[in-house]
């Protein structure tokens, strides 16, 4: 006979193997699916779920079993979209959407003056890669100016290379006598066009003025054109004040001729002066006087100290005044009394 014991035992095993459930479908998760899809699951049933294409787990389990119970547990899994690396930088240009995780779509813009070159937009795809390859920002090209090959106009590229870009500059000249007018450079601009394109204009100057106390140096042409020359001199003695050249500029115009300074007479008859840091006497050896812009220093004396000192007086332009401390003596008083000159320097 069985024992009482062992009798309960066989009743309760029995009573949980016949009271024992199945597990419904499990629950549905946004972002995933599950491996095996069943009407009901056996205790000890095991799912896992699988993020779809484009996405990862971020948090929670992918694996549950069915408990004898038969209610799945709480099931954490959650799934986000993969991330694409940023597909950038797009020199010249902007990159359009912060977004990038997938199915998110960039676009593509260049600066002014630029062209995109390849797709205008791509698409972070599942795989966490980009649909189409990074554009290129090319700059724009300007066609050559509009200048006649035998024309008078001509331009040279200040850039290297043999095309003309966005930014670019090329400078214009004139083929002599003709002149210029307007800007001699011009940029390439965004729309592919030239800043500006100057032309070229005959000029003719009158006849070159002389100038007082001078002269110029073989004017013997009767008709002067733009950039054309003439030198100027001065007669003997006389200082040039300014360009010795003066050149017919495109306004018709002679630039600025020289002017011919006058020399000075030395304003006292008898004195010690420095002249080219050396000391000599005016009524031996400056007897014609300065020329224009030179210097003489006088000598004063300190009478409290009996000293001298030098006061600088400069020539200019035939104007020469002795400082008002130079005393000028007359011939018997450099006889008989001490020179300033040679006074105890102060």
């Amino acid at each position: 006979m069985l024992s009482v014991s062992l009798i309960l035992w066989i009743a309760a095993v029995a009573h949980a193997v016949l009271t024992r459930h199945a597990c419904p479908r499990p629950p549905e998760i946004l972002l995933a699916t599950v491996d095996i899809v069943k009407q009901e699951y056996n205790p000890g049933d095991e799912i896992t779920y699988t993020c779809n294409p484009g996405y990862v787990p971020q948090s929670g389990s992918r694996s549950y079993r069915c408990p004898l119970s038969g209610k799945w547990p709480l099931v954490t899994l959650r799934c986000i979209p993969k991330k694409c690396s940023y597909p950038g930088p797009l020199y010249n240009g902007q990159i359009h959407g912060t977004d990038l995780r997938y199915p998110s779509v960039v676009s593509f813009s260049c600066d002014p003056g630029f062209i995109l070159k390849g797709a205008k937009t791509s698409q972070c795809l599942a795989d966490g890669q980009w649909s189409e390859e990074l554009p290129e920002c090319q700059p724009v090209i300007c066609p050559p100016p509009p200048v006649s090959e035998f024309g008078v106009l001509s331009y040279r590229r200040l850039s290297p290379g043999n095309t003309s870009v966005f930014q670019d500059i090329i400078k214009f000249d004139c083929l002599l006598p003709f002149a210029l007018f307007g800007k001699e450079i011009a940029t390439c601009l965004a729309n592919g066009s030239w800043s500006n394109i100057p032309t070229c204009k005959s000029v003719e100057c009158a006849y070159p003025e002389g100038i007082e106390n001078g002269f110029i140096n073989f004017a013997l042409r009767s008709t002067y054109r733009y950039a054309d020359h003439v030198t100027y001199g001065c007669n003997p003695r006389y200082v040039m004040d300014g360009a010795m050249e003066s050149r017919c500029e495109k306004t018709g115009r002679w630039s600025p001729k020289p002017i011919c300074r006058a020399p000075c007479t030395m304003p006292v008859k008898r004195a010690t002066v420095l002249y080219n840091e050396q000391k000599i006497k005016v009524q031996d050896h400056l007897q014609e006087g300065i020329q224009h812009a030179e210097t003489i220093w006088f000598f004063c004396k300190n009478k409290e100290q009996q000293c001298s000192y030098t006061v600088p007086a400069q020539c200019i332009d035939g104007n020469l005044t002795a400082p008002a401390c130079f005393k000028e003596r007359g011939w018997f008083a450099t006889l008989v009394k001490t020179d300033v000159a040679d006074l105890t320097p102060c």
